[in-house]
């Protein structure tokens, strides 16, 4: 018997069936889909690595990439193939069993200094037709995956730009496929990522035809006049606003055609009063006919938001066992830590949803919704809001440096509005509990695997004065929500702006500006002058603010009273002055719930400081960002911590941890399992980003049994 028949018979033993295919031509030992499958479930039914062997898995090959910038993407497999997108941007194909460049895509011009995550990639096949999908920032380019050729019958010769077709004027968007489309029959639906302040594009959910490029349907996430939901926007919305888009990803229910889409808050995130009402469709989950964009039924999970609690990650669709039948069902993870699950065809609920009381604002003119629904089951798998008993006592100096702090503090539950007086905590933070690398699903046990942050943030609002045309008030409406007004922002994810001079020039601050960088999008709506301005202040900033600049710049945006009355101080994380947390740990937890029950199998903390666990202080989890992988022998993978640098294997039944590796970088990313000639293999992608204490670069690592 040939080599070749040995290992694929040897792939077949590996397999036990196919869960949430993305296709009848996808085997299962391909990972043809970001989440795995169309389903979302990250699971894989491969079988070779199991818990009595995992201890021997060790890396496989190492494709380096001499770039520094954050790698998110979770790559797909087909044939053999890994496909995936460097931190620069480009699009690469692998070989899955040896780790070398098969080619290379450019998603960018030489020079461009554009900089967005990009998680992932989607495939299309029917016969002998295959096009691979890669979104760079506004663009959709349509790619052989052969050698890596644009397809020129695509829409403008291989490239579709997103912005077009959009209400308004398109040139003042910023729009980026941050998360990739999702392939039914011969469409190919895609959100965006657009920016957090005004103006910004409205987020419209599109389906094109796979092999024209053409729009099939549009879905107006912020309705036009006389569509439902319009009545829960000013008159006149979708023109002015901008946001309720997707910027998570989606999941598809194949069989019955129904595309589900999470959906992010409106612009600009913390100050309503120019769109009061519940605005529908901004922070919901919409299930759309994917054949017509048609909505059958949608869940707001916060109306009015005026927190930035958009849907942060992917839904997950699984079969439950209730009141002894099976329920398809599919499942939706929230920043705040909630888990909803709800029928897939109804939208009914699976677990009673309870409509709770909440404060309102006490900024003027603002009228925050009087209640918010709330599940009552799973229980939340981040805490709900901070208490003085819950401050860290890592040290007793820093207890009461936290209590100090805390007494200054408004801690009043995950829905109190915030104000100019005092900082208001945020519990879980603006990165948590869950994010953006999704959950993943066992689906022979009805199993949701869920990372979460579970640490305190800060917010306060801050006013400038409408129509004033200073730097101060650019800077504030456009910048100082991440950045913070006193430029410090909240590292590492949001830099301080304070030092710039001593990495860059005036031109790369104003491309940064104009164009975006990382987590950080572009702002193509300022003019010349204010881009100029705002690049000239940041290298020269006077007193470290920019309230003492007294230059001033021509703004349009001011000039067309379109100013933003009231901004976020920034984004800021109750740290210790040592730099840790300032609550009680865990820092970060990985989860396992039963979906039939609502109750917890098992929850462990998910991370560690390598320095901390020297002084003998492990389990305190941290930060985490990226997703799990199950897999049908049992196995949960996940990387995600952001200062150890390891993959670890745990026990899905029980938590165990099995296996962990420390890699080069952090595992920013959601892994891919494959298998090749009859080995099986896990992937994932590395990066130091935001970790600059830890040595910068960039890396795709698969790891697999030894020979």
């Amino acid at each position: 018997m040939s080599s070749r028949i040995l290992a694929m018979a040897s792939l077949v033993g590996l397999m036990a069936g196919c869960s949430g295919s993305s296709g009848p031509d996808f085997q299962p030992s391909d990972w043809p889909a970001y989440g795995g499958h169309n389903s979302g479930d990250r699971y894989s039914s491969l079988t070779q690595i199991t818990p009595g062997n995992v201890s021997q898995l060790a890396p496989a090959w190492q494709f380096d990439m001499d770039d520094p910038g954050s790698s998110q993407t979770q790559p797909i497999v087909i044939d053999g193939v890994v496909y995936a997108i460097t931190p620069t941007l480009d699009v690469i194909a692998l070989d899955g069993a040896s780790g070398e460049l098969k080619w290379s895509f450019a998603g960018l011009p030489p020079g461009d200094p554009s900089r967005s995550p990009s998680r992932g990639l989607s495939f299309w096949r029917d016969g002998g037709e295959q096009i691979l999908f890669a979104g760079i920032i506004d663009k959709l380019y349509a790619i052989n995956p052969l050698d890596g050729a644009l397809i020129p019958g695509f829409a403008d010769d291989g490239v579709l730009d997103l912005r077009a077709g959009l209400p308004g004027d398109v040139e003042r968007f910023y729009v980026s496929a941050s998360s990739p489309g999702i392939v039914y029959r011969d469409r190919i639906i895609v959100g965006f990522r657009t920016g957090e302040t005004q103006p910004a594009a409205p987020g419209d959910i599109r389906a094109f035809n796979v092999r024209t490029g053409k729009l099939e349907w549009s879905f107006h996430t912020i309705p036009d006049a006389g569509e439902f939901g319009a009545d829960t926007w000013p008159e006149g919305a979708r023109l002015v606003q901008g946001g309720a888009n997707n910027w998570a990803g989606f999941a598809l229910d194949e069989e019955r055609g129904i595309v589900y889409v999470p959906t992010g808050s409106a612009a600009p995130d913390f100050d309503g009063r120019a769109r009061p009402g519940d605005n529908l469709f901004a922070n919901s989950l919409l299930a759309l006919d994917a054949n017509t964009g048609e909505r059958i039924w949608h869940f707001q999970l916060v109306r009015h938001d005026i927190w930035d609690r958009d849907f942060p990650s992917p839904p997950s669709l699984v079969t439950v066992q209730q009141a002894g039948r099976a329920v398809d069902a599919v499942a939706q993870t929230t920043k705040q830590g909630y888990v909803f699950l709800f029928d897939r065809e109804s939208g009914e609920s699976l677990f009673p949803i309870e409509e709770v009381a909440v404060p309102p604002s006490a900024i003027p003119g603002e009228k925050a919704s009087p209640s918010q629904p709330l599940p009552t089951a799973p229980a939340p798998f981040a805490r709900q809001g901070l208490t003085e008993n819950m401050l860290t006592t890592r040290t007793p100096e820093m207890n009461a440096w936290a209590r100090e702090q805390f007494s200054h503090f408004v801690s009043d539950g995950p829905y109190k509005p915030f104000s100019t007086e005092h900082a208001t905590v945020v519990m879980p933070g603006f990165d948590g509990g869950a994010e953006w690398g999704g959950s993943a699903i066992d689906p022979e046990r009805g199993m949701l695997y869920v990372n979460s942050n579970d640490l305190a943030w800060t917010g306060r609002l801050v006013a400038t004065e409408a129509g004033v045309a200073t730097l101060e008030s650019v800077y504030r409406t456009q910048c100082a929500v991440c950045h913070g007004t006193d430029l410090q922002g909240a590292p590492p994810d949001f830099p301080a702006l304070t030092a710039l001079a001593e990495t860059s020039t005036l031109a790369e601050i104003a491309d940064t500006i104009r164009n975006g960088k990382g987590r950080m999008p572009g702002f193509p709506a300022l003019t010349v002058q204010e881009v100029d301005g705002l690049a000239g202040f940041l290298l020269d900033p006077a007193d470290s603010t920019p309230d003492a600049d007294a230059r001033e710049a021509v703004s349009a945006s001011a000039d067309a009273g379109e100013t933003v009355s009231y901004q976020l101080t920034g984004y800021n994380r109750f740290y210790d002055p040592e730099g840790y947390p300032a609550v009680e740990p865990p820092w970060g937890t990985l989860n396992a719930i039963d979906l039939n029950t609502g109750e917890y199998a098992w929850q462990i903390p998910l991370g560690e400081y390598p320095e901390l666990v020297e002084q003998g202080l492990d389990d305190t989890g941290t930060e985490n960002y990226g997703g799990p992988v199950v897999t049908a022998s049992g196995l949960l993978f996940i990387g995600a911590t952001l200062y150890d640098q390891k993959l670890r294997a745990f026990d899905a039944a029980t938590g165990e941890l099995l296996w962990a590796y420390k890699m080069p970088y952090s595992g920013m990313a959601t892994p891919a399992v494959y298998a090749v000639d009859g080995r099986q293999y896990l992937v994932i992608g590395t990066s130091n980003s935001r970790n600059p204490k830890g040595k910068q670069g960039s890396a795709y690592i698969a790891f697999a049994l030894p020979d």
